[in-house]
C-alpha cells in the first residue's frame, strides 16, 4: 500500500474530519469520537462516546488496511454506523489522511 503524505493528510483532516473529530490526547468528543489512541484498537472503544451497536460489534481493528477500506465508504464498511460521512474516493487522499492519523493518534 502506498505511503501517504502526513502534511497533506493534515489538510484533508482539517477540511473533511475536524468538524466531527479531534485527534489530540484528552480531546473532546464532537459528533464523532476523539480519535487519539484509536490506531491498533478495536472499533467502538473510546471512553465516553456513544457508538452505534454496529460499530461496537464490528470487531474491526483500526490500521492501515482497515482504514483505507473504511474511509472509502464508511456506511458500506460498517452497515449501521452513525458516521454520516460519504467517504473519500481518491486512494491518494485516503493514504495521506491515514499517514496523518497514524502520527497524530497513536498512543
Amino acid at each position: 500500500m502506498a505511503k501517504g503524505n502526513e502534511k497533506k493528510g493534515a489538510k484533508v483532516f482539517k477540511t473533511k474530519c475536524s468538524q466531527c473529530h479531534t485527534v489530540e490526547e484528552g480531546g473532546a468528543h464532537k459528533q464523532g469520537p476523539n480519535l487519539y489512541g484509536f490506531w491498533g484498537r478495536q472499533s467502538g472503544q473510546a471512553d465516553g462516546y456513544s457508538y452505534s451497536s454496529a460499530n461496537k460489534k464490528s470487531g474491526i481493528m483500526w490500521g492501515q488496511d482497515t482504514l483505507f477500506d473504511y474511509l472509502e465508504n464508511p456506511k458500506k464498511y460498517i452497515k449501521g454506523t452513525k458516521m454520516v460521512f460519504a467517504g473519500i474516493k481518491k486512494p491518494k487522499e485516503r493514504n495521506d489522511l491515514i499517514a496523518y492519523l497514524k502520527s497524530s493518534c497513536e498512543a
